[in-house]
Parts: C-alpha cells; structure tokens; sequence
C-alpha cells in the first residue's frame, strides 16, 4: 500500500503551515502531499482564512524536493480548462515533475456565490468536466494546431508550450463516490480513479464496475491506478484515541457531540483507532483493490498524530 497525506487547508492553514506540512510528509517518506481546493472555510468556523491551491502548490513545488504535490480535486467551476492547462504544466515544471492532478465538477454552492462564481447544474458540470479532461489530454499531448468542439467548450488551432515535464502528462486523477457519469469519464481519460469518504465494500463494488467499463471501450483495467481518500485518527492507546476524538470534534464545530458516537459513525470508512486497528483498516483496503490511501487530515496541526501514522502504515508496507 502507498500513502498520501491529505489536508483540507480551508480550515484556516496558512502557507507557512502547509510547508511545515509538506516538510514533515517529505520527512517521513509519504509518496504525496495532496490539498483541497476550495474558497470558503468549512469543518468550524466559516471565517477561517482560506488559500488558492495551485498558487500554495506552486511555493511548496520550490521548497520540497521528493514528495509529489496535488489537489483532489480542481473543480472545473473555478478555472477554465485552458488556462488550468497551462497553470498544471507550469507548477509541474517548477516541481521538476511532482505534480498530480485531480478534477471534479464541483459542489459547494455557497463558495461559488460568495465569490460571484457561476455553479450551474450537475449536468452541465459533468459536461464541462468532460470538456475539460479532454482539453488537458489534446493541449498536453496533441499536435500543433489541435482544434476541439466540446459540449461547453472549443478551442481553434491550439499551440501549447512548454509541454509537461512528466510526460505524456501529469497523472490525472478523476473523484467521486462511485456515480456511472464518473466511472465513464475515468475509464477513458484518468490515470487513476479517486473513491472519497467510502468504506472497502464500496470501494471493492466501484472498482468492479470500472474494470468492466475500461473492457468494454477496449482499455485494459490494469493502466488505471486506484484509490481512496479516508479520514484518519490514531493514538498510541484508546485514551489517546479518546483525547484526539475529543478535540476533532471541537475542530470541526460539532458542540455537544458525543466523540464516542462521531468515532462509531466514521468506523465504517476510516482509518481510526490503534496502531493495529488502523493497520487491520488498511488491509480491508487493500483487499478491496484500493493501491494509494490518502489520509485525509482534519487536525493537520497534531504533528505527532501524522508521525504516528507514518511509523504504525508506512514503516510496515
């Protein structure tokens, strides 16, 4: 099994506390560092600042050296595929090509309006999604002069330079909780296929439905990497486990919640508990197909917490 770490930096982390992060992912030998992206802060108070993803990856780019750096997931709503083309291609070049790629039609509606951001339906997201995964593919591996007529979106005689320093391209990796349009779109257009907040039985099912697509256009299953994002908690013993519950749930803004009842509902699809219950977690995972976990962190700040993780499921992969 490979680990990422995920932040969700809404919450209020500076670019100083996403290098420190960055730093510490390097340090203890996590594959990738992985942010959200978005505009507006959730999980606590909405008033937390917030930071721009491609520009924050753009700094760490400069300031790590091994770990590879990505967003899961882009929404197509905030960026024109043309110029996200050439803002992924230029952080990959001053990465030395670390960078990864994830792209989502989108959701928060709110984030949207504060920011006097269209947010159109769902269907016309996914078509724009779709315009957009193939615009990254034609710009960054079509010829000069790569002309395309997408449902929302058409470009004319492209001439797109400098190509990525990955080559044919950055990995792109599509999100999403197992929905047909998005098993679709993966089969034919990422490199990998992200399932988010789900527990192994949905992961396993998921994934066979996407073997079965890539066979039916003529893919081999195998060419698509699969993974999938969990919330993580650990602690060296079940106090421990109890304290950080606690705190994660004044973190997120929940008063009055029970922190035993809000570990049992996140037990099914998270990576909680000991060492050895994390592990035990880990390996239903696996067994259901997934090849990356990425840990998504909802008390970034608890450096001992993400230590933790990485002595107890890297040091034993």
């Amino acid at each position: 099994m490979r680990f990422a770490l995920m932040l969700e930096p809404q919450q209020g982390l500076s670019y100083a506390d996403q290098l420190s992060l960055a730093r510490l992912a390097e340090h203890l030998r996590f594959e990738a560092l992985f942010r959200s992206d978005h505009y507006r802060s959730f999980l606590g108070s909405a008033e937390q600042p917030t930071t721009d993803a491609w520009t924050v990856l753009a700094g760490l780019a400069r300031e790590t050296v091994r770990i590879r750096l990505g967003v899961l997931v882009s929404p197509v709503t905030f960026r024109h595929p043309g110029s996200f083309a050439k803002v992924v291609t230029t952080v990959d070049e001053m990465s030395g090509g670390r960078v990864e790629v994830g792209v989502g039609a989108g959701w928060n509606d709110l984030e949207h309006s504060q920011l006097g951001l269209p947010f159109p339906d769902i269907k016309e997201r996914a078509d724009r999604m779709e315009d957009e995964l193939q615009i990254l593919h034609g710009l960054w591996e079509g010829p000069d002069l790569w002309s395309f007529e997408g449902k929302k979106v058409r470009i004319d005689g492209a001439v797109f330079y400098p190509k990525s320093v990955q080559q044919p391209h950055p990995p792109i990796i599509v999100g999403g909780e197992g929905s047909p349009r998005s098993i679709r779109m993966a089969a034919r257009w990422a490199d990998e296929y992200n399932m988010s907040s789900s527990d192994p039985e949905a992961c396993a099912e998921a994934f066979g439905r996407l073997d079965d697509e890539c066979r039916r256009i003529g893919r081999d299953p195998a060419t698509i990497g699969r993974s999938a994002m969990a919330g993580f908690l650990m602690g060296t013993d079940e106090a421990e486990v109890d304290r950080r519950a606690a705190e994660q749930v004044r973190t997120v803004g929940a008063p009055g919640t029970d922190p035993h009842a809000w570990l049992e509902d996140r037990r099914p699809r998270w990576i909680l508990g000991t060492p050895d219950q994390a592990r035990a977690m880990v390996a239903r995972f696996e067994a259901a197909g997934v090849q990356r976990i990425m840990l998504q962190d909802l008390m970034p700040l608890d450096h001992a917490m993400i230590e933790l993780a990485a002595a107890a499921l890297i040091a034993r992969s």
